[in-house]
């Protein structure tokens, strides 16, 4: 709210929650989809030429493209998300996900185009990378911006509990799916399925996104002071240690969260031998550990402060680094599903606050292209970096090492995260009076 509106409702509140929640979850859901058929399909069917070890690597590589492609879709989105507004932005987005990956259903497989198949999947890839780096921060942004300043952790929270559902629905999918045809069916034609259908949902989130107003935060920034011509260069110019900060605080979680639901997928099934149904079946249960801790740490934000539930998730993620490999290396299938859950807790608590932190540390004229810029590159670093590594590291030096590694980005995570501010008690629109003298009129922005 702001001194012009009344206050947001909590049955409003309860739409934005939902609308910025459905959206999510679909859009992960796709992306998601995509991780857990890189490992367990797409090294046979689009690299079978390579091995199973380089195809691996390769069909990894694939997914390390999207986490490239996401700065470059937070700034492309942010751009129009500040100038335009949220609402549209979101609704783009949603639907370039949907269009990408119903096509990678209908992807035809190397025996059938040869090296054309893995250049289509790897475009693909980039469209839905693309698409997710202006999603995440937009859906959040409608939730913080309307949002009461005591419970806006708590609000926050629904665009990245997404992230958990759609987890949740991907492995269960696919466990679905695979319990129904044999493994030949299901490496021949049962792995698209869940990328057709995914287009149903669309549907859904593209109807609520539609109900849903533009926050009054940003409404009375535009009115007040126009838009920013260019609010990436400005956000460089005005937050450049906030944005690098920002991005240090997500390494934890991105690299812990991703080693779950892709490399560990793969891991339980060619390293420990579990069956597929296994695997895909601890995957649900991290996926539900993931969201139950999510919620778990946004809440205790609004009592505590963001900033020290993020410093006391990575501090226990610099121990859990160390100890995860040993743990997994136990080979069974009880403590493998003890990695994914507490990899996956210790993951989510982190990323609970997130929500409310990202944006409060940002002014309105530039929040969705800064702060989905820092999460974004946070992304690559933490998202697709240690997964496509791992597989390397583990075999050349062991689990230890890669555990290490792995330390290493929890200590930089903890680091980042003490050198910023709290940001519990920041008023959304306050920022305004704060903001460079605008450089386009509120009636030049309408016609952005």
């Amino acid at each position: 709210m702001t001194t012009h509106d009344a206050p947001v409702t909590p049955r409003t509140m309860r739409r934005i929650a939902l609308a910025s929640g459905t959206g999510t979850v679909i859009e992960y859901y796709d992306f998601f989809i995509f991780a857990t058929a890189a490992a367990l399909v797409f090294p046979k069917t689009f690299f079978p030429a390579l091995g199973s070890a380089a195809g691996t690597v390769a069909s990894f590589a694939t997914l390390g493209v999207a986490f490239v492609a996401r700065p470059l879709g937070s700034i492309l989105f942010g751009h129009f998300g500040d100038r335009l507004g949220r609402k549209t932005t979101l609704v783009t987005t949603l639907l370039v996900m949907g269009l990408a990956t119903f096509l990678v259903g209908l992807m035809p497989t190397a025996d059938t185009i040869g090296a054309a198949a893995p250049i289509l999947l790897v475009v693909l890839r980039l469209l839905q990378g693309l698409a997710v780096g202006g999603e995440w921060t937009g859906a959040t942004l409608m939730a913080a911006e309307n949002a009461p300043k005591d419970r806006r952790g708590f609000w926050s929270m629904f665009g990245s509990l997404g992230g958990s559902i759609g987890m949740i629905l991907a492995n269960a999918t696919f466990l679905l799916i695979g319990a129904t045809m044999s493994t030949a069916a299901f490496e021949s034609y049962g792995w698209r399925i869940p990328f057709l259908t995914s287009f149903l949902l669309v549907a859904v989130g593209f109807f609520i996104r539609m109900r849903i107003e533009e926050p009054a935060v940003f409404r009375t920034e535009v009115a007040r002071r126009g838009t920013s011509s260019v609010p990436f260069v400005e956000a460089l110019r005005n937050q450049p240690r906030e944005i690098a900060l920002a991005s240090g605080v997500m390494l934890m979680i991105f690299s812990f969260y991703y080693l779950a639901v892709g490399y560990m997928i793969n891991f339980g099934t060619t390293v420990l031998h579990l069956s597929r149904t296994t695997v895909l079946s601890i995957g649900i249960l991290a996926g539900a550990v993931f969201g139950l801790a999510l919620v778990l740490g946004a809440a205790c934000s609004d009592r505590v402060g963001r900033r020290r539930v993020i410093l006391a998730g990575n501090g226990i993620a610099v121990v859990w680094a160390l100890a995860l490999f040993p743990v997994l290396d136990s080979a069974s299938a009880v403590t493998f599903a003890l990695a994914s859950c507490v990899t996956t807790f210790i993951s989510g608590f982190a990323y609970g606050p997130v929500g409310a932190f990202m944006p409060e540390l940002f002014r309105t004229r530039y929040r969705y292209t800064a702060a989905g810029f820092a999460y974004n590159v946070a992304g690559v670093l933490g998202g697709a970096v240690p997964p496509l590594i791992a597989a390397a590291i583990v075999t050349a030096y062991g689990g230890i090492a890669f555990g290490g590694f792995l330390a290493l980005l929890c200590l930089i995570s903890l680091g980042c995260t003490l050198a910023l501010r709290e940001t519990r008690d920041t008023a959304m629109e306050q920022d305004a009076d704060a903001a460079p003298a605008p450089e386009r009129s509120a009636e030049e922005a309408t016609t952005a």
